[in-house]
């Protein structure tokens, strides 16, 4: 029980002491860039999906 109170009265310095966060700025472009990066992969997959289900058909069709 007592390394767990070690163990966690660590990692609470580790957080306030060494870690270095970022700052709102940073986070909001973060957050832009995954957001945006997520919008093109989902039209890509979306397209391709289109387009191969437009083939399957023209195929099943004949």
């Amino acid at each position: 029980m007592n390394s767990m109170i070690q163990y966690a009265k660590e990692s609470y310095n580790e957080l306030i002491n060494y870690v270095t966060w970022p700052t709102l700025g940073q986070l909001l472009e973060s957050t832009r860039i995954v957001l945006i990066a997520s919008v093109i992969f989902t039209l890509l997959i979306a397209l391709m999906n289109f387009v191969s289900n437009t083939v399957l058909e023209a195929v099943y069709g004949l």
